[in-house]
């Protein structure tokens, strides 16, 4: 049984104010005006202003309603509704409307579909392509269970980086997510990387974990063929979920970037606010 401790109290550093930017304001309009669906808004992320100004932004497909209850995860859990294949079109024209350089693809996970979305993203994708040929990609996919076969008609569409996210060290796995094991996530990203695709992952920090199991950590995803791994504080959603254990330092996730380059990855996102797509598109630049 993993103890959590007591609420505590949010640092300075994870203190923010919204911006009021030309860049902020226009994507903002934009995505009101045209009823579009991000992360970058739905989620409140604090790095929007930024990666706006970059032409970057993230869409989650597949609906709202997750069929898992991940104990850090906001999203609605329940009956999702059914597939709206209009998606993909809906999808590429809003990264046409706002101009995008670069877009990141997330999605719920849909444990109640045989094939667990993956035509739906591969249909997004390609019809994102289409529309938006110069428009690099990003997608987040969740384990599709483990089967590879539906992993690979999401590689099959031929997105530049494919993310799978480890979102914890092996022994707070079972405590924070639930159907989705560590080994299968490290597996999901081993095929992967052996299909020579670029593979990236992440973890959130302050649940609990001990400094030498972020390291073990690391190697466990670089044993696998990771290049990239994104590391960002862990926030509270509600009271429902699991609270903070511990505010981690800019500085100790300072140290975790510069040990995780010197292990061998190819680029570490590290930073109180640093989350799946921060600098996404700085990712494709540093691989090539």
């Amino acid at each position: 049984m993993v103890k959590i401790k007591s609420r505590v109290s949010k640092p300075e550093w994870l203190k923010i104010q919204l911006p009021n930017t030309a860049d902020y304001n226009w994507m903002h309009k934009t995505i009101r005006d045209n009823k579009l669906h991000t992360i970058c808004t739905s989620g409140k992320c604090p790095n929007a202003a930024e990666c706006w100004g970059n032409g970057t932004a993230t869409f989650m497909i597949l609906g709202d309603i997750c069929t898992r209850a991940c104990k850090f995860c906001n999203v609605k859990t329940g009956k999702p509704n059914p597939v709206d294949l209009k998606e993909p079109l809906r999808i590429a024209r809003s990264i046409q409307i706002m101009k995008l350089k670069h877009a990141v693809i997330t999605s719920v996970d849909r444990d109640d579909l045989e094939d667990g979305g993956a035509e739906i993203w591969a249909a997004t994708i390609r019809k994102t392509k289409e529309l938006n040929p110069n428009t690099t990609m990003e997608v987040l996919i969740p384990d599709f269970n483990g089967l590879h076969h539906l992993v690979q008609t999401v590689m099959d569409a031929k997105p530049e980086v494919i993310s799978h996210n480890l979102e914890t060290v092996r022994r707070l796995t079972p405590v924070i997510r639930t159907k989705a094991k560590y080994d299968i996530s490290l597996r999901t990203l081993k095929y992967i990387a052996d299909a020579g695709m670029v593979a990236k992952s992440g973890i959130m920090l302050g649940l609990g974990e001990k400094e030498e199991e972020v390291y073990e950590t690391m190697d466990d995803l670089l044993s696998v063929g990771v290049k990239v791994m994104t590391i960002g504080q862990y926030l509270q959603p509600t009271q429902n979920h699991l609270p903070v254990a511990e505010y981690i330092t800019p500085e100790q996730f300072k140290k975790y970037e510069e040990v995780g380059l010197e292990k061998g990855f190819k680029y570490v996102e590290s930073g109180p606010l640093v989350r799946s797509s921060y600098h996404a598109d700085k990712h494709i630049n540093a691989l090539k």
